[in-house]
């Protein structure tokens, strides 16, 4: 996956106006511009499409930490210059204030089943032996999970609401 499939994904999912992307960004106090972002959210064939690098996805990523925990007390984070599957996960992990068994249903709502400790290795440091490296299957399906548990259930709510 690429870093800016995640963050399209990530925006889609959460139903975030450029506003609201420019204002995470500004979290991890980092200013972007409507043309940079626009540059980004870009499907990737594109002529005007622009990569985000790992750094770019980083600084997002603790933006949103920010944004749905609140800032701590101290010094800013430093954004990963290089960023893995692994860290992506455990950041939205964090993100989302998620326990392991709610991120197990997200993952069965993307109809993918992995056991509780097949999950803690994604979290686990790299020189740990059980750590295992997080692959794009998984990441892609718990973003398709977070989807289906956040946006469509929101248009779920309002259209019942709304009948």
């Amino acid at each position: 996956m690429t870093n800016n499939d995640i963050i399209r994904r990530i925006r889609y999912t959460f139903d975030y106006s450029d506003s609201k992307m420019m204002e995470i960004f500004g979290n991890a106090g980092f200013q972007v511009t409507r043309a940079e972002l626009s540059d980004w959210l870009k499907k990737d064939d594109d002529p005007d499409h622009k990569t985000l690098y790992d750094n770019q996805l980083a600084v997002f990523l603790n933006g949103l930490i920010n944004y749905k925990r609140g800032k701590k007390d101290g010094a800013e984070h430093k954004p990963e210059k290089k960023l893995n599957n692994n860290i992506i996960f455990r950041k939205l992990k964090i993100a989302l204030n998620l326990r392991d068994d709610e991120i197990l249903e997200i993952l069965k709502l993307a109809g993918k089943q992995i056991s509780k400790h097949e999950l803690s290795a994604f979290f686990r440091k790299p020189g740990q032996s059980q750590y295992r490296p997080c692959k794009d299957q998984i990441l892609r399906n718990f973003l398709q999970g977070m989807q289906l548990k956040y946006r469509d259930n929101k248009n779920q709510t309002t259209n019942e609401s709304g009948n």
